[in-house]
């Protein structure tokens, strides 16, 4: 009788605090997946070393699964990690591997680690690493590090989208070496990097990208036409 009541209690326990990371991925994927398409503004601030860049205003559209266009009169260094290379890729649950790792308290929520490892090598993506919030199903963490980009932190804030699970905040952390940043830039990056060898003085590597995101419109129905590229004219 002992062991039969053991027995069930530990089945409880498992059915309610064991789920596996790819349930709870799976729960992420699909509040994600119920923001078909949205456009919203988005107010970038950037702190690079070495380089000075005024803040700027752009307007972001997405559209299921991978449509992504971005509008801004300014300089473009908004890091596609953080909007869809990460959630296409978590949406495709054949390509990787995940494990559970700590627990972490971030900004007083409490939140799980997923390592997601991918399964070929051949990827764009090398290793992620998720921080969960799971009451919500949302990411409040991602460590990505990629081919092309090296690694790159992001800390998610939400506001009242969050049933959609989209962010009002982003804060990028960038490997400035790494990161792929507009020509104009790397060349200042470049020219300065020779400047301060002459002077001996060691730069800084680390750079971060704040994203501010305000006025979504949500499920409106965009048009494939806004995302497709508008031909140069011939002179």
């Amino acid at each position: 009788m002992k062991k039969i009541l053991l027995f069930s209690l530990f089945s409880l326990s498992f059915a309610t605090f064991g789920q596996k990371p790819e349930d709870l991925i799976e729960k992420i994927n699909a509040k994600i997946a119920s923001a078909k398409d949205y456009t919203v503004n988005a107010y970038i601030d950037a702190d690079i070393p070495m380089i000075q860049i005024m803040p700027s205003k752009a307007k972001i559209y997405f559209k299921q699964k991978d449509k992504f266009k971005i509008e801004s009169k300014g300089i473009n260094i908004l890091p596609k990690q953080g909007f869809t290379e990460l959630n296409l890729f978590l949406s495709e649950k054949s390509k990787y591997t995940a494990v559970f790792g700590d627990s972490l308290k971030i900004r007083d929520v409490d939140t799980r680690l997923i390592n997601i490892i991918p399964n070929s090598s051949s990827g764009e993506i090398i290793l992620a690493k998720i921080w969960v919030d799971q009451k919500n199903s949302v990411i409040m963490r991602s460590q990505v590090t990629t081919q092309s980009n090296g690694t790159v932190k992001t800390d998610f804030k939400y506001g009242n989208q969050l049933s959609y699970g989209l962010p009002s905040e982003l804060k990028f952390e960038i490997d400035v070496k790494k990161f792929k940043m507009p020509k104009s830039v790397a060349a200042d990056i470049n020219k300065t990097s020779t400047d301060k060898k002459k002077t001996k003085s060691k730069p800084k590597t680390k750079g971060t990208i704040t994203i501010t995101l305000t006025d979504y419109a949500v499920n409106t129905g965009l048009s494939d036409s806004i995302f497709k590229e508008k031909k140069k004219e011939s002179k």
